[in-house]
């Protein structure tokens, strides 16, 4: 089994079927230039650059096709892709980077400067910009390569590393979920089955490619179907689906929301939307209903993890049904375990609770689709992946059905716009404030993200702070998306008796008469 190998059966039945359409850069692609392009860069990284198998691969870069051909080059290859949120700070990339180490970073024009400096900072050994310029380094790297199939191919095994996720940022929380090329497989098996996806689909990737998602996109082109690159905005989004009749996508609360309050939203033609899926936060039930009302097609739900791509789902048949009345508050589930996943809610000695709606354990999935383990973490590996189960860390129950209700996070994570935040990340950059004794960081509901970063601080004895700067303190430190949007101060915070501070009663109050659909 090779990644790598996706485009290459639609380019030898169809090479002239429109793979890839980048919108951002006006440009489209089809499978047989795709396959040709991926086989002369993977040729280039390994001759010219001297890479050979194992070695990382980074990437900073906003959605476009040249992002594509790496990841499809690294895996042809047997090298491992090694893709970086630009949102992050720089120091937080330096970070990733020094923990990947990777051979060589490959940046896009727009940041150029920042693939400069982490290279030379790093002493990363190479580094390639790629831009519009047939001459950039990039584009003759590819045009002076072999066409040939690269000979490295022949030596990838399904069991081989090829993408390192990273899903956290600062203070010691960033961790690479390293996936197989047997794993990202098993993931897209569960989501064709969930999604029903079929060759006259066009999928609109609508999240970055530096998130898990990009699985789901290589999916649809496994099955030949063209994929439409954006950068979300929300009218951009309702004009690409109506101007590339756009059959599937994956959209979070957020994009929901900003779409259906588009001036003039009635008026798009989306009539080829088949299916489209939700996920990646909180989605309340009177959202979801809005949605099925709005869009002419059948809805899921997705619930999964960086660590194990998509692990339950709710069918289109089960919101269709909750709509008519049957078993409405299911809208408020994340569904059942998809086909190559198996799911159990647990107590803390791994044994199933009832299947009663009110007990609450831990979600912990077996499937082959869950990751390797965390790279070069070996301790942290050891506590998530269990006995063949990977613990998840998401608190929930579940009925008789086995539908499963998320009630809390383990891991004290917020997930506010599809992007995951972890408190103890924002708590450390408020505690840069001289002022600051103590700090609990949680999500809040916000009608707009999904979840909002609330913080609570206790200050020093004699000192002051105002929340503004708090929040401004917090911001010197953290990408925007992870500072609090709010900030309250208390006299002291609520603990248990080990010491322990008690999120759940600072949360509580907040989502008492809200609903967490994860």
């Amino acid at each position: 089994m090779n990644l790598g190998r996706i485009p290459a059966k639609t380019a030898l039945l169809n090479p002239g079927k429109e793979a890839l359409i980048d919108i951002p850069n006006n440009r489209r692609m089809s499978f047989g230039e795709l396959d040709e392009r991926i086989r002369r860069l993977g040729n280039g990284l390994c001759t010219e650059l001297g890479l050979s198998k194992g070695d990382r691969v980074a990437i900073l870069s906003k959605n476009c096709i040249q992002y594509m051909e790496v990841f499809y080059a690294c895996a042809r290859c047997g090298l491992i892709a090694q893709p970086l949120n630009w949102r992050l700070s720089e120091p937080e990339m330096a970070k990733i980077l020094a923990d990947g180490e990777p051979s060589v970073l490959i940046g896009s024009e727009e940041y150029s400067d920042q693939t400069t400096r982490l290279k030379a900072d790093l002493k990363i050994p190479a580094a390639l910009v790629f831009t519009a310029d047939p001459d950039c380094r990039y584009e003759q790297l590819i045009a002076n390569a072999s066409d040939a199939e690269p000979a490295s191919s022949t030596d990838v095994s399904g069991d081989d590393p090829v993408l390192i996720l990273y899903t956290g940022g600062t203070t010691g929380e960033s961790k690479g979920a390293l996936h197989s090329h047997h794993s990202l497989y098993m993931g897209m098996l569960n989501q064709s089955i969930a999604e029903r996806i079929v060759p006259t689909d066009v999928y609109m990737l609508t999240g970055q490619m530096f998130h898990i998602p990009v699985a789901l996109a290589m999916n649809y082109m496994a099955h030949g179907c063209p994929v439409v690159l954006i950068n979300f905005e929300a009218k951009l989004a309702l004009d690409v689906i109506q101007q590339e009749r756009v059959s599937a996508f994956l959209g979070i609360t957020t994009m929901i929301n900003w779409m259906m309050a588009v001036e003039g939203f009635a008026d798009y033609d989306l009539s080829s939307l088949r299916n489209f899926q939700y996920g990646g936060g909180p989605m309340p039930r009177t959202v979801v209903e809005a949605a099925l009302k709005a869009f002419p097609c059948t809805m899921i739900q997705g619930y999964g993890q960086t660590e194990g791509m998509t692990m339950t789902f709710l069918s289109q048949e089960d919101h269709t049904r909750a709509i008519q009345g049957d078993h409405p508050e299911r809208l408020a589930s994340c569904g059942r375990e998809g086909f190559v996943s198996e799911i159990r809610v647990v107590d803390t000695h791994g044994k199933p609770v009832p299947r009663d709606g009110v007990s609450a354990g831990e979600i912990i999935v077996r499937s082959e689709a869950n990751m390797l383990g965390y790279w070069r973490r070996p301790e942290l590996t050891a506590q998530t992946l269990r006995d063949g189960w990977m613990w998840t860390g998401d608190i929930a129950t579940w009925d008789e059905d086995g539908y499963v209700f998320i009630v809390d996070r383990a891991k004290d994570m917020i997930i506010s716009g599809g992007e995951n935040i972890y408190s103890t990340q924002v708590e450390a950059a408020i505690h840069q404030h001289p002022a600051v004794l103590e700090s609990a960081v949680f999500g809040v509901p916000d009608d707009v993200w999904g979840e909002a970063v609330k913080a609570v601080v206790v200050l020093k004895p004699g000192e002051t702070a105002t929340e503004a700067e708090i929040i401004a303190e917090a911001s010197k430190h953290l990408a925007s998306y992870q500072k609090p949007k709010s900030v309250n101060f208390v006299d002291a915070l609520p603990k248990a008796p080990t010491g322990k501070i008690l999120k759940r009663d600072l949360r509580e109050p907040y989502w008492r008469d809200a609903e967490r659909n994860v």
